[in-house]
């Protein structure tokens, strides 16, 4: 199996996993209405088509087609690791986040602050991990419209990020504003404004 078809079934493997276990969460007593994400919800699906059509149009033409850029195989399965390692970095993210865990903006029930685990670096791992794992997906495919894409849903995964700050800042108050300060958003080490 070649590099990039490595890549793409790590990625549908993660995305399997995580749709399996998202019916593992706890109650939900608050939620920032669908309305107030339509904005990143559509630069993340905007994106996602892009990688997606990028994706395809590798798997069709392989190396040898209409590709912008290719690496030698040595770095082509680095960026597989760098895919991986991005992925695997969610699920570590998800395994501490535990039932607390939800595809949207919610506040669950008994809901505390995670400061365990990737949640020490950031306090959006799993954000950090797929942005990273996207960007490297993207350069891997060869074409600017897969790194287009990711970069949309950075963008994306940024906006809902601050999102559910200000969801969080509101319903847990001083246990999140403390957490606020002390650890980076998505970039590890980055400094913290609050």
């Amino acid at each position: 199996m070649s590099p990039f078809f490595s890549s793409d079934a790590i990625l549908g493997a993660w995305v399997v996993s995580w749709l399996v276990a998202s019916i593992w969460s706890r109650r939900t007593t608050a939620r920032l209405p669908s309305s107030a994400r339509l904005l990143d919800l559509a630069l993340t699906v905007a994106g996602a088509g892009l990688i997606a059509y990028s994706s395809r149009m590798r798997a069709i033409f392989g190396g040898g087609g209409p590709l912008t850029w290719s690496f030698p195989l040595a770095i082509d399965w680095l960026l597989t690791g760098l895919v991986a390692l991005g992925l695997a970095f969610t699920w570590w993210a998800r395994l501490t986040l535990g039932d607390l865990w939800s595809s949207a903006v919610t506040r669950k029930e008994a809901h505390v602050v995670v400061r365990a685990g990737p949640y020490r670096l950031v306090r959006h791992p799993i954000y950090t991990g797929l942005i990273f794992a996207l960007l490297s997906l993207a350069v891997q495919i060869g074409r600017p419209a897969a790194v287009i894409g990711a970069l949309l849903m950075a963008v994306g995964f940024s906006m809902k990020a601050r999102l559910e700050e200000r969801f969080l800042s509101a319903e847990l108050g001083e246990a999140y504003a403390d957490f606020r300060k002390a650890t980076p958003m998505l970039i590890p080490f980055w400094p913290t404004r609050g």
